[in-house]
């Protein structure tokens, strides 16, 4: 087995952000917004040193509303694609009842980045689980292009930035489940080379209860060349923990909360939110009744939770709208995100730390996976080990 140790150490974000301002004093605009006369932007984080006040005294909801058209959010889960999958026809441009989202709910709610789901219902597996895969791809491929004026789609920040300064939603494409590689690295690189940037360990045989084996280091290494994000949701205590030591690229949950609050299988234990604060990774806190609670509140006291823990730079949002889940009140469909931040501006949390929880910690994220796939492609070639090689 190829030595973990022999890669380069995780990189630490360049220009990293100051002190939180209070709420009244700044509001944050995306990162790469152009603006007028002097102003500019705190380095990493898309907040204006200088920047109009909403006022102590508005309305949280009007001044939640006012904050995202600024800085919107990017959602880190999406099953849109295979409910869309289901349908004779849609257009998503007009609206669509179908499902949870469609483009005027996107544009309601100030969502900027999507990243749409690619996993496949339990079952599936093997050459039908790649093949189920690639008809999802073409599927957001088809959406995507049917929509040019809502949607575009993204493979890292710099492109993510630039869609939502062109007025489109940007689409990441990931995560997908760990069936689609078929255990196959040249396959990773075949959905790499097509958009993925995320994957789920969860349900690989090289990735278990027992931990990552000696494949699933493999896999983890590849990934980290390649730039595409590990997302940890659902996996094991013991692969969480090998996961965050081995990966060189900030690793993501994207659909988990804390288990203290919630004690969902899914859901992240205190322990564990601290390892990830101190790896940087990103806790993306589920809008679902299930793992979050019935309320708005409840959502906001798990982002509470987290963000106590794991740091202001390490969590974020995670819609799963159109997954089969059911959602806290207030919070039914892709319009709602303002909300939240209205909640989240009543609790007193500031403009840098909205930013970062909206936007700007998934835009990190995409850079560290970019900049620790630059490095490690200078020291390694693309693997070509097997599972049968290395797992037995």
């Amino acid at each position: 087995m190829a030595d973990l140790q022999d890669e380069l150490h995780t990189t630490v974000e360049v220009g990293e952000l100051g002190p939180s301002a209070a709420w009244p004093d700044t509001e944050p605009l995306p990162s790469g917004t152009r603006l007028g006369g002097d102003t500019h932007l705190v380095a990493g984080s898309g907040v204006p040193d200088h920047a109009p006040a909403t006022g102590p005294g508005a309305d949280p909801l009007a001044r939640a509303r006012a904050f995202l058209a600024g800085t919107p959010v990017a959602d880190g889960y999406s099953g849109l694609p295979w409910a869309l999958r289901h349908l004779p026809w849609f257009d998503l441009e007009l609206g669509e009842s179908a499902v949870d989202t469609d483009l005027p709910r996107l544009r309601e709610g100030h969502v900027g980045a999507l990243f749409w789901s690619l996993h496949l219902p339990n079952g599936l597996a093997g050459d039908r689980a790649v093949g189920a895969t690639l008809e999802q791809l073409d599927l957001v491929k088809t959406v995507i292009h049917a929509h040019p004026e809502g949607l575009r789609m993204t493979r890292g920040a710099g492109e993510i930035a630039d869609a939502r300064n062109c007025g489109r939603v940007a689409v990441v494409l990931g995560p997908a489940g760990a069936a689609a590689l078929g255990d196959s690295l040249g396959i990773l690189r075949s959905l790499h080379a097509l958009g993925l940037r995320i994957l789920t360990l969860a349900g690989a045989s090289w990735a278990s209860e027992a931990g990552l084996t000696r494949f699933g280091e493999e896999v983890l290494r590849e990934m980290n060349r390649l730039g595409v994000l590990a997302d940890l949701s659902g996996t094991s205590d013991a692969t969480i923990g090998r996961a965050l030591a081995a990966s060189k690229a900030p690793v993501l949950f994207t659909r988990s909360a804390a288990r203290t609050l919630r004690p969902h299988p899914s859901n992240l234990p205190d322990e564990v939110l601290v390892e990830l604060g101190a790896a940087k990774g990103l806790c993306m806190v589920p809008l679902t009744a299930e793992q979050t609670g019935p309320s708005v509140r409840d959502v906001a006291d798990h982002l509470d939770h987290v963000r106590a823990l794991a740091g202001a730079e390490c969590v974020g949002l995670s819609g799963t709208y159109d997954s089969g889940t059911a959602h806290p009140q207030d919070l039914a469909d892709a319009s709602c995100y303002p909300y939240l931040i209205a909640e989240l501006i009543t609790r007193g949390w500031s403009a840098s730390d909205l930013a970062l929880l909206t936007w700007g910690n998934v835009q990190r994220a995409l850079r560290s996976a970019d900049f620790t796939a630059r490095a490690a492609q200078q020291r390694r070639q693309p693997s070509a080990a097997k599972i049968a090689d290395l797992d037995g």
